[in-house]
This record gives structure tokens, C-alpha cells and sequence, in this order.
């Protein structure tokens, strides 16, 4: 399949001539309350609703029980609560549900994780794509077994899945030098935020404008600590506001905690999960730090930009094919430090860098694109196209040539 970006939409779109049956596995599902996949497959398959098509999320651990939302049908199942299984085990009763129920025309299973699942899905004659997400295996919260696994699971999806989709190009770029095989590349959306109220904030003891703010899980990926320590070592003035948590890296935390001291300066929120609070913290702050090294586009990120926030981001491809360079950027503590009283002592241009972000999410990342990706992808799955079927074909060419 072709590693094309995403294709234009065209707003308020009509129905699809084809309706399509269409199943989406291996997140958490709807409505989203956790991460970047939820998100994804909430805004996405709302879309593909309103479209036309008939969507299932198959859905764990809601508080909400009902069998539809917004359109979409949710179908509830049960997951192993621990930490190792509970993915694992979700998607395999999600697919084993969607081979014994009606089949879909095709599948989005998300997390390369799930691969071992795709079998199960082919076997029914369920075309399938895998969601790669970023390079999970460098991840510290993995062992050494964990790691292996997912070295494992990559390799297994490749072989087993019709398509693969990635977020970014730095991600599409890996399968093609590691395995030789194309990616869709498929991003997330950002929301564009215009306006939020300052209740939250003041209710925070924070003001518009008067702070920097850090959204991100506690693991060593996501530089936490070297943001801590370079904020603590700089003369800025504005708080550093730090949201997130760790429930399995108390050893780090310890850490960031330490680098922190008594800084009055440095607060910790802990995790915020009320979505609107959030979503001001995001808009109101004077700017965003962005630690993440090992993602692909990052729906935080992604979040900031599209609130108009000037970012400060880890020195990473990632972060400035995302940002398309409209940003500040550091490798440690001491640069952070540097940036840190940069951005204070240029307000104008710090502000002016929040313009141009925004300006950038609005355009390049449009769930309404993203949407029509997906749609493209799966009538293409649902005629059966496969990548593995058009890398023969290709192979088969050269030889004829030769």
C-alpha cells in the first residue's frame, strides 16, 4: 500500500456510497477518558458515523455502560487487571468476538502488542490493519521480557497484518529500514481550542499566561526529570507546572521529587483527568515543555499546539516533524535551563511562537483528514487490497524487467 499522507477532506462530507461494517480493537475504547488511541478512535469513528458506516469500539474498564455512543456500537468485554495481560487479553475476547458475531468488512486493531491476535481476524476472512504506535519496546517501564516482547510482536504484525499504520513519518521510516515494508501514514488530530475559562486555573492559584507547563506519565523516556532540573537551575520566574504521575516508576518519582526540593517554584498536580480543567491548564500556559522521546506524533503535544501554546520540546525527530521547527528545543538539563530563561525574557516572541503552532495544528492536523484516511484505508481493506499482495506483485515486476 502506498505510505501517502493523509488525503484532503472536505468538510461536512457526504455519506459514503459503500457503507462499511467496521471494528476497532485494542484500546480502551469509548468514550475516551485515557489516552491518544481512545481519543482517536472516539473522534474517528464518530466521523465515519456520520458518513455512513456502521462502527464497533469494542470497549473496557467505562464507567458507562450503554451499548451505543455517538453513534458508534459499543460492545463491553472484560480484561485480566494486570498490568502485563489486561491489553492482551481484551483484544483477544474483542476478537474473538468480532470472527463469532457479524463481520466487519475490515478491522483497525491498535498496539503492536495485539499482533498475535491478527491471525484470529484473517482466519474469519477479516481484513486487518495494525496501529503501530512509537517504538513501544524502548520504553523503561518494560523489562527485558517485555521489551523482547514487543521486539517480537512488531516483527509478527508485520508479517500477519494488510496494512500498517503509522503516525509519523519518523515511525514509517523504521519499518522501512527494519522489515522493507510500506506504512500508511496516518496522524492524530489536534483540537483547536479559542477560548477556555480561568476558573480552573485561579481555583489552582495560577493566571493566564503565568506559568510553564509539563503534561506527562513519570518514565525516564519522557525527560521529566532533566525538565525539573533544568527549570530549577534557570532564573525564570513563572511556576513550573508539572501533570502526571507514574504508578510504576516510584523510583523515579523519588527523583523528580528530589530534583525538585523545596522550589517553590516547581508544583506537582498529580494526574488531571477532568477533561475541561485540562484543557485550560493547556490554553492559559505561558508555555508547554514537551519531554517525549519515543513516540511518534503525540496526541499531548498535538493538544498544546492546537491551544496556541509556545512549546519547548526534547530534541528529537518527532518533535520537529510535529512542530515543523516552530518551537524551542533541548537535549538535557543545562539546555532546558538555557531555553527556559529564553522564553521569559522574549514574551513577544514566545507569544508569537504560539500563533505560528497553532496555525500549523489547524492545518496539518485535522481530524476531519484523519477521518477520511481511515475511511480510504478500509474500503481499500474491504476490497481486499494487502500490502504483502502488492509487494509480490512489485517483486514480480522487477524480475519481469530484469
Amino acid at each position: 500500500m502506498d505510505a501517502a499522507a493523509n488525503p484532503v477532506a472536505v468538510e461536512n462530507r457526504s455519506p459514503a456510497t459503500r457503507t462499511l461494517q467496521i471494528a476497532m480493537i485494542g484500546t480502551r475504547g469509548v468514550p475516551a477518558s485515557y489516552g491518544g488511541f481512545e481519543t482517536a478512535v472516539e473522534e474517528i469513528g464518530r466521523r465515519l458515523v456520520k458518513r455512513g458506516h456502521a462502527i464497533t469500539v469494542y470497549t473496557r474498564g467505562s464507567e458507562s455502560r450503554e451499548r451505543e455512543y455517538l453513534g458508534m456500537k459499543v460492545v463491553h468485554l472484560p480484561a485480566v487487571p494486570v498490568k502485563q495481560l489486561e491489553t492482551l487479553s481484551h483484544t483477544g475476547l474483542s476478537a474473538v468476538h468480532a470472527v463469532f458475531g457479524r463481520r466487519p468488512n475490515a478491522a483497525f486493531v491498535f498496539n503492536a502488542a495485539n499482533s498475535p491476535f491478527l491471525p484470529v481476524l484473517r482466519a474469519r476472512g477479516i481484513p486487518t490493519a495494525l496501529h503501530m504506535d512509537g517504538l513501544e519496546w524502548k520504553r523503561s517501564k518494560w523489562g527485558r521480557r517485555g521489551k523482547a516482547y514487543y521486539r517480537w510482536a512488531e516483527e509478527f504484525g508485520v508479517r500477519t497484518a494488510d496494512a500498517l499504520i503509522a503516525d509519523a513519518p519518523g515511525i514509517g521510516e523504521y519499518y522501512d529500514r527494519e522489515f522493507g515494508v510500506p506504512t500508511e501514514l496516518i496522524r492524530y488530530g489536534a483540537p483547536i481550542l479559542e477560548t477556555a475559562p480561568t476558573d480552573g486555573i485561579r481555583t489552582l492559584d495560577l493566571e493566564s499566561g503565568g506559568y510553564h507547563l509539563v503534561v506527562a506519565r513519570f518514565e525516564p523516556e519522557n525527560h521529566v526529570l532533566e525538565i525539573v532540573e533544568g527549570y530549577r537551575a534557570s532564573s525564570a520566574t513563572k511556576p513550573l507546572v508539572v501533570v502526571g504521575s507514574a504508578p510504576y516508576a516510584a523510583e523515579y518519582t523519588e527523583r523528580i521529587r528530589a530534583a525538585a526540593g523545596d522550589d517553590p517554584r516547581i508544583r506537582f498536580l498529580g494526574g488531571v483527568y477532568d477533561q475541561d480543567l485540562l484543557d485550560a491548564l493547556y490554553f492559559h500556559a505561558f508555555t508547554y515543555v514537551h519531554g517525549h522521546s519515543v513516540g511518534g506524533t503525540n496526541p499531548s503535544l498535538l493538544r498544546a499546539m492546537g491551544a496556541g501554546t509556545a512549546v519547548l520540546a526534547y530534541d528529537v525527530g518527532f518533535n520537529h516533524e510535529t512542530l515543523d521547527e516552530h518551537g524551542l528545543f533541548f537535549a538535557d538539563a543545562a539546555e532546558a535551563t538555557e531555553r527556559f530563561t529564553a522564553l521569559e525574557e522574549d514574551h513577544e516572541r514566545t507569544v508569537a511562537s504560539g500563533v505560528q503552532v497553532r496555525e500549523r495544528a489547524a492545518v496539518a492536523f485535522r481530524w476531519d483528514d484523519v477521518a477520511s484516511a481511515y475511511e480510504d484505508l478500509a474500503l481499500r481493506l474491504a476490497d481486499r487490497e494487502s500490502m504483502h499482495d502488492l509487494g509480490r506483485r512489485a517483486r514480480r515486476r522487477s524480475r519481469a524487467a530484469l
